[in-house]
């Protein structure tokens, strides 16, 4: 067995339990940037590229995935959120985006706003890359995680 997987007192690859963390309220933010050609900016900003509206699909698109996260993360838990943000801004070279997710649970929720982001990015590329093949994706970290008690 790897050591990079949890092992439960049986011996058997588990998530890690949390069955006696008591609920809390639980958030996290994220952000990240994906660089776009000035050119590519101009078509975001115009709304003329023809997959449609750059940003707001972006910002739907981090919003499913926060919600997806358990399902594309192995050992990450199912929550249920209470709230995701996801806010794509346009800026002179490229898309910043930003998430914040909130919870009540027994777990954090900054896998949630990191993937929300990720997948925000991810589909500003697609719906950019028939007109610029030079994006770049980066400056992807957690911006904040907080829990207090309810």
């Amino acid at each position: 067995m790897s050591k990079l997987t949890h092992i439960d007192s049986e011996g058997k690859a588990c998530m890690v339990d949390v069955t006696q963390k008591p609920p809390l309220f639980r958030t996290a933010g994220a952000t990240g940037f994906i660089s776009l050609l000035p050119e590519t900016v101009l078509l975001v900003r115009d709304n003329n590229m023809k997959k449609g509206d750059v940003l707001t699909v972006a910002e739907i698109a981090g919003i499913q995935a926060a919600k997806q996260t358990s399902t594309l993360i192995p050992l990450c838990h199912p929550l249920q959120l209470s709230s995701i943000k996801v806010k794509a801004v346009l800026t002179q070279n490229g898309v910043s985006v930003t998430s914040e997710v909130k919870c009540i649970g027994n777990t954090g929720v900054e896998m949630e706003a990191l993937t929300a982001v990720n997948i925000a990015l991810l589909t500003v590329y697609d719906m950019c890359k028939a007109v610029d093949k030079q994006m770049e994706l980066g400056e992807i970290k957690l911006l904040s995680k907080t829990k207090e008690s309810i």
